[in-house]
């Protein structure tokens, strides 16, 4: 199996929903399951029904996160040393050639990546287009609204 990198803080994050899941979702299922047998006939017993999907889920979501953190390769950013390279993980600061309007992102894994938090995957197409580069360079992306340009202003390891 190859690895999958992601950043420390999102493997950190990961581990935490995993240990609610086995702590806190699984027991809460089972009790929910146990208490709807209680209650007699299965055949129409919605609550167990509800108890048993709820509990295929968990523990779905629990082998998922187990497969996903024995495959990472965790990247902690703040003991990289790319020489000012972004690299995966990199915080960087960009200026839209056309617009002038700046914005930072930081290239993260697939399951990491949320636009609202500025984290972009390091499969989109900025961060495809950004890997290699240093500040000062000029970088074009394929974005689905067409090419866009931006200029690399700094390139952080936070």
């Amino acid at each position: 199996m190859s690895t999958v990198p992601i950043t420390k803080r999102g493997a950190e994050l990961l581990k935490e929903e995993l240990h609610r899941l086995k702590t806190k979702d699984r027991p809460a299922v089972i009790n929910a399951i146990s208490e709807a047998r209680a209650q007699g006939d299965l055949s129409e017993n919605a609550e167990y029904d509800a108890a048993k999907e709820r509990q295929a889920f968990i523990e779905g979501r629990i082998a998922e996160l187990e497969g996903k953190l024995s495959a990472a390769q965790i990247i902690d950013p703040t003991v990289l040393d790319a020489e000012g390279r972004i690299v995966f993980a990199s915080t960087v600061d960009l200026e839209d050639m056309e617009s002038g309007q700046k914005v930072t992102y930081q290239i993260v894994g697939e399951d990491e990546a949320d636009l609202k938090e500025k984290k972009v995957s390091i499969t989109s197409p900025i961060a495809r287009a950004l890997i290699g580069k240093y500040a000062g360079d000029v970088v074009e992306v394929n974005a689905p609204s067409g090419v866009r340009e931006y200029e690399v202003l700094e390139v952080r390891y936070i």
